[in-house]
C-alpha cells in the first residue's frame, strides 16, 4: 500500500494519535507525517503511507498558511491556551491599526527561538520533555521567512485573528507572543488552523471519522506524487529510467539546481534526483511504479 492523506485534524489530538488511529484503519505500521500541529491546532496534517514515508522530507519543506488567533493580557508558559498563565495585564486594547502595523515588522527573514514546549531537540532531548521537568535550556535561534501577515479583528476587543504565511519550521504561537510583546502587551495563542502547506489546501481534506467510518478507506489514498508537486518536474528515457531505478547516477540538461522529480515515459513516479556538478545522483527510488 502506498499513497497520501490529507487529513484535517480536530483539536486535541497530537499529530501522533491521528497517525496512530489510521495505522489501525489501514492496517498498516508504515505511517507518516509532514509538519507537526499541536494538540490545540486542526487543519491540514499531511499523511504519507507505506513507501511514499520516503517522500515526507519535500512535503515537509514547503511554506504553510495558517489562520490564528491571539488574545492580549496574558501570558503562558507554552505561549498558548493550553499553558499555564504566567503573568497578566490589564494594558489590553490596541486598534488595528497598531495590530497591523506591528505584524508588517515579522515580515520577511527574520530568526526566531523555539518555545520550551515543542518538540525540537537539544542535546539529544526533547524540550517539551524538559520542560515538564521544570528545566529550561537555552536554545539556538532558527531563521525563519514570514510573507504574509495579515489582521483582521474578531467579536472580542482583546483578540485578533492573524493569517500568516510562512517557512516551515516556524512557530505561530512565538509569533503571536512576540506580536503582543511588540505592542507592549502580553499575548497567547488561543485558536490555531493550518490552511495549507505548498499546494496541498485544507479544502481537500478529509476529517479522521471519515476515513475511519469509510467502507474502504484505502480509496482515499492519493498518489505519492503528489508530495512532490512542489519540486521541479523531468521526463526520463526509459533508460535513464532504468539507470536511476538501479541507483546509478544520469545526465540530463536542466537548469535547475534543486531536487527534481522524476518520472518515466508513462507518468510513473521514478523518484527523486538530486544535482552532483554534471549529473544527477538518485536521492530517493522506487524500483517499481508509484501511482
Amino acid at each position: 500500500m502506498v499513497g497520501v492523506l490529507l487529513i484535517d485534524k480536530p483539536s486535541g489530538l497530537t499529530s501522533h494519535d491521528v497517525v496512530a488511529r489510521l495505522r489501525r484503519v489501514l492496517r498498516t505500521s508504515r505511517i507518516g507525517h509532514a509538519g507537526t500541529l499541536d494538540p490545540l491546532a486542526t487543519g491540514l496534517l499531511v499523511v504519507a503511507v507505506g513507501p511514499a514515508t520516503r517522500l515526507l522530507r519535500f512535503a515537509q519543506a514547503e511554506t504553510k498558511r495558517y489562520l490564528a488567533r491571539v488574545r492580549f493580557g496574558a501570558a503562558t508558559d507554552s505561549l498558548d491556551a493550553d499553558g499555564v498563565v504566567i503573568e497578566e495585564t490589564s494594558d489590553v486594547l490596541r486598534s488595528r491599526d497598531q495590530v497591523a502595523d506591528a505584524g508588517q515588522r515579522f515580515l520577511g527573514v527574520t530568526r526566531q527561538v523555539p518555545p520550551m514546549v515543542s518538540a525540537v531537540k537539544v542535546g539529544g532531548r526533547r524540550l517539551h520533555e524538559l520542560a515538564r521537568q521544570g528545566v529550561e535550556v537555552e536554545r539556538p535561534e532558527r531563521e525563519i521567512t514570514v510573507t504574509h501577515f495579515g489582521v483582521s479583528a474578531t467579536e472580542s476587543p482583546v483578540e485578533w485573528d492573524l493569517d500568516i504565511t510562512c517557512s516551515s519550521g516556524t512557530y505561530v504561537r512565538v509569533l503571536a507572543a512576540d506580536l503582543a510583546r511588540e505592542l507592549g502587551t502580553l499575548g497567547h495563542l488561543v485558536a490555531l488552523r493550518r490552511l495549507a502547506s505548498g499546494v496541498h489546501d485544507v479544502a481537500n481534506a478529509l476529517t479522521l471519522t471519515a476515513v475511519e467510518e469509510s467502507e474502504s478507506p484505502r480509496e482515499h489514498l492519493l498518489a505519492a506524487d503528489v508530495l512532490v508537486q512542489g519540486l521541479a518536474r523531468v521526463s526520463l528515457t526509459e533508460a535513464q529510467a532504468t539507470a536511476m531505478r538501479r541507483g546509478q547516477r544520469v545526465t540530463l540538461e536542466s537548469s535547475d539546481d534543486g531536487p527534481l522529480a522524476a518520472f518515466d515515459s508513462a507518468g510513473a513516479l521514478v523518484g527523486v534526483l538530486q544535482s552532483r556538478r554534471d549529473y544527477w545522483q538518485p536521492d530517493v527510488v522506487f524500483s517499481g511504479a508509484v501511482s
